[in-house]
This record gives C-alpha cells, sequence and structure tokens, in this order.
C-alpha cells in the first residue's frame, strides 16, 4: 500500500508565545532534546512510513534548520523522503490561509506521488502512535475520512478540541470543532471522544472536496478540521479511529495507555514535562521499541559535581556543580552553578544559571542567562519585556535569550530563527 503523509508545520502557536516568539509551534524544544515535530516523524517512521512532506510557513527556518540536520539525510528513493513543502502560491499571491488551504496548495504532489492513502497530521503533539493499526481500521471500513480520536475530561475540550459522536460501528454522526459544551460520550457521561488532529483520506475523495470547496478561491482560511472534514460527515464515510485501542511494544506497566498531549498552552507544555519525570513518568522517553528519534549532537556528557538531582531529565554537554535540581527537564549545554535551586522548571539549551540562583515553576528558553542569586517564580517575576507571567497556570517564562555560544559550540542542531507568515 503506498501512503503520502503531509504534517501540518506552519502554526503560528499563539497561545505558546513566547517560546513561539522566534520559532513555529513544532519548532519548540521539548524533553531536553527533542522538537515537538520529533514525536510525528517518529510515529511515522516507526510504523513504517517514509513518503512525508513536511507543510511550513510561520517563522520556519528553526523548523528547517532542524529537518535538515537531523531527519532530511534519511530519504533514499523517490518514495522514501522527508521533504519541506513551503507555500506554492498555486491559488494566487498569498500564503497558506489556513490547513485545508496548505494541503490544496500542494495537492499536486498527491497526485504525482499517487497514495493509496494519504495520512494528515499535526506537527506539535506529544505521543506515541503504531499508525499503521489506524491504517488497517481505514482499510477494513473502506472509509473516505478517518480520524484519530482519543477520551478526554469534558473540561479539556471545551473550546479547545474537535469532539464527534459515533455510531455502534465507529462511524462519525456528528462533529463539532471546539465547542465551548463538548458533548460527552455515550457511555462516559464526563469524558468527551476529542480530535487529535490526525486523519486519513482517500485522495480522490479529498481531491474532490477541496477542488469544490467555495472559500478555495476566497481571502478566508480555510481549516481542514472546521470546513472540510465535516463534509466527509455528512457523506456518512468519516469514521473515529479509537486511540485507546493503540498497541505499541515496550511500553511499561506504569505508563499512560495511549498517552497524548496538545501542548497548546503553556500549562500544558510544562504539564507534558512533568509527565515524563520520576521512576514511573506516565510517558516513558526510554523505549528502544518505539524510540522518539532526537536531534544529532557531538557534545561531551554532562558533569555533574556534588549535585543534588531528584526526579530530573538533564541534556548533553552541561555542567552542574553543587546545585540541586527537583522534578526539573534541563537541556543540552546547561550550566547551573554553585547554590543553584530548580524545581518543577524547564531549563532549554545552552542557558547559564549563576550561583545562588532559585528558579521554581519556570520555563526559560535557550540561550539566556540567569544572574547569580536571581529569583524567577511565579511569585517573583523579575522586570523585563522577555518575562511572562501565565497567571492560569502558575507559571513564569523567560523568551529566548541572546547569549548564543559560537557556531563550533553548538551541538548538531539548529537555530531558532525565521520569518513569519499566517498559516
Amino acid at each position: 500500500m503506498r501512503v503520502l503523509t503531509m504534517i501540518l508545520a506552519g502554526g503560528k502557536g499563539q497561545r505558546l508565545f513566547p517560546l513561539t516568539r522566534h520559532r513555529t509551534k513544532p519548532a519548540v524544544p521539548f524533553g531536553g532534546n527533542f522538537r515537538l515535530i520529533d514525536f510525528a516523524l517518529s510515529n511515522l517512521v516507526n510504523s513504517g512510513l517514509h513518503a512525508i512532506y513536511v507543510l511550513v510557513q510561520y517563522r520556519s527556518q528553526s523548523l528547517i534548520e532542524h529537518l535538515r540536520t537531523v531527519w532530511l539525510g534519511r530519504g533514499i528513493s523517490p518514495n522514501q523522503f522527508i521533504t519541506v513543502a513551503p507555500p506554492q502560491m498555486r491559488h494566487g499571491e498569498s500564503w497558506y490561509r489556513g490547513s485545508a488551504d496548505a494541503i490544496s496548495q500542494n495537492f499536486n504532489l498527491v497526485q504525482v506521488f499517487r497514495p493509496d492513502v494519504l495520512a494528515v497530521f499535526a506537527g506539535d503533539l506529544v505521543f506515541r502512535m503504531d499508525i499503521g493499526q489506524m491504517l488497517d481500521c481505514h482499510i477494513r471500513r473502506r472509509a473516505e475520512a478517518t480520524l484519530a480520536c482519543s477520551s478526554v475530561p469534558l473540561n479539556e475540550a471545551c473550546g479547545r478540541l474537535g469532539v464527534v459522536q459515533t455510531d455502534g460501528d465507529g462511524r462519525i454522526v456528528r462533529f463539532a470543532e471546539k465547542p465551548e459544551q463538548p458533548e460527552p460520550m455515550a457511555d462516559r457521561p464526563d469524558h468527551a471522544m476529542a480530535s487529535m488532529g490526525c486523519f486519513l483520506f482517500d485522495p480522490k475523495a479529498l481531491g474532490e472536496i477541496l477542488g469544490r470547496y467555495p472559500s478555495r478561491k476566497s481571502e478566508r482560511s480555510t481549516d481542514l478540521s472546521r470546513d472540510i472534514f465535516p463534509l466527509f460527515v455528512e457523506r456518512g464515510c468519516a469514521f473515529a479511529y479509537d486511540f485507546g485501542t493503540n498497541e505499541i511494544p515496550g511500553l511499561k506497566p506504569y505508563e499512560r495507555r495511549a498517552y497524548w498531549c496538545d501542548v497548546g498552552t503553556i500549562g500544558s507544555y510544562w504539564s507534558a514535562h512533568m509527565d515524563l519525570l520520576g521512576a514511573e513518568p506516565l510517558f516513558d522517553l526510554h523505549n528502544p521499541k518505539w524510540p522518539i528519534f532526537p536531534g544529532y549532537v557531538t557534545l561531551a556528557p554532562t558533569c555533574f559535581l556534588a549535585a543534588q538531582i531528584e526526579d530530573s531529565l538533564i541534556g548533553e554537554g552541561g555542567r552542574i556543580e553543587r546545585a540541586t535540581i527537583r522534578r526539573s527537564v534541563i537541556g543540552r549545554g546547561v550550566t547551573i552553578e554553585p547554590g543553584a535551586v530548580l524545581e518543577e522548571a524547564i531549563v532549554m539549551d545552552h542557558t547559564r544559571i549563576g550561583a545562588g540562583a532559585r528558579l521554581r515553576r519556570a520555563i526559560v528558553d535557550r540561550f539566556n542567562e540567569i544572574p547569580p542569586e536571581a529569583r524567577l517564580a511565579p511569585d517573583a517575576v523579575p522586570s523585563g519585556e522577555r518575562y511572562f507571567l501565565d497567571p492560569a497556570a502558575g507559571l513564569v517564562v523567560l523568551s529566548r535569550g541572546g547569549i548564543a555560544p559560537p557556531p563550533d559550540d553548538l551541538p548538531f542542531t539548529s537555530s531558532d530563527t525565521g520569518t513569519p507568515g499566517s498559516f
């Protein structure tokens, strides 16, 4: 079976600001060694799907450099590739006007490849999925469209996620995109069946619908979930794939089955990091049978000098001296000086934490320097335009700094620069 995948990786990620100030959302660092897009790409590669276009737009240079250094070398034949696809402007002089327009502008690539199935996946999810099992479900049902769905508490779906209702055969009979009052599941009144933003399509049916959608030639944004997928539901040919049935090899008994997190907000981004920590994490990154592939590095191991570290993840190339770190995720090339205390903090690459500094429930983007004895916490936010407080989540964020070392001192990963678009 020929399967072509398009990853939607051009979103602004406004709710994840300021982490998206200099980069598109799928390029945001995650888990010390990864970018968000690495999860979707790893699931595809682990599932044996190697024909992948990454549709980019908004502040995409960081993502493009990451793909170039980590992923693009995997292409070895016309049927195995990972290729960046910027806006082609095939429908006029404009950027992508939403996710559906992004697919439409690149539909010539589908016609050239001639796949049996077109997969369209979001590039900003933290999850593990054997996509082959979803494909089997799609083919068995002779579906024109299949949407991966996961059960979530009702309050988590409100205004954030698409919600489906199905019949006894899994056929989607109702779909609402981000309703304020989501309809609960019939057998779980406190949960909703939510869209994961991962689709499988019959290419011919999708091309037909995209070709006649009236807003294609207008200036209005067209969204795959809001505007296109409901038309498949109306035709009675759209099905839900229950992600809760997905089986992953190597999963530990203590992990959350079918883990999936849409890290759309600062709060969910931080919570997903906390799910990586401890002796029995909800999402264990150490799974050789279904690995998440990180960026390549050329850094030495991190040096620990009399440090106290509890339930934390530490990247390569750092130096931690007589510091205390609890339930935190530390990126590559991070220096933490004596007496510093970090609690429930996320510190990204090539940052220096000064002696005696204290960080609590803080997210520090790359290339920053925290002065000695500084305090960074929700109740201690320094003045300055790069500091942001998220009162709802009880988190403080420091946006990307400007102390980047020379290129020779950086790991074999990408920068965080780019230009804005409108995807």
